[in-house]
């Protein structure tokens, strides 16, 4: 059974940094897209930031050059480094994982999704 399990969010203020993790289980993932998404209440799912099976990354607008996602092959997880944060970015984090590596930033061409991790950030 393959799961994800998110890790690292909680309560900081703005300008404050967090360093998502999201652990796999169940199958390895080295040779798979990667993603981090967020859902604030009331909105749809975004994509956040995403790494192909060979480090390539791409981010959503909103967090380039404050989020940086990477990915330890032999831990299997990946990791979501948050810095200088606003009051924008609350939400709830969901990891994601393709079976295969082709890289979308549409959150219906994932195939697993953790339950997620909830960031809050005050002003």
């Amino acid at each position: 059974q393959v799961q994800l399990v998110e890790s690292g969010g909680g309560l900081v203020q703005t300008g404050a940094s967090l360093r998502l993790s999201c652990a796999a289980s169940g199958r390895t993932f080295s040779s798979s897209a990667m993603a981090w998404f967020r859902q604030a209440p009331g909105k749809e799912r975004e994509f956040v930031a995403g790494v192909r099976w060979n480090g390539i990354t791409t981010y959503a607008n909103s967090v380039k050059g404050r989020f940086t996602i990477s990915k330890d092959n032999a831990q299997n997880t990946v990791y979501l480094q948050m810095n200088n944060l606003r009051s924008e970015d609350t939400a709830v984090y969901l990891c994601a994982a393709r079976s295969t590596s082709y890289y979308s930033p549409a959150a219906g061409r994932y195939d697993y999704w953790g339950q997620g991790t909830q960031v809050t950030v005050s002003s």
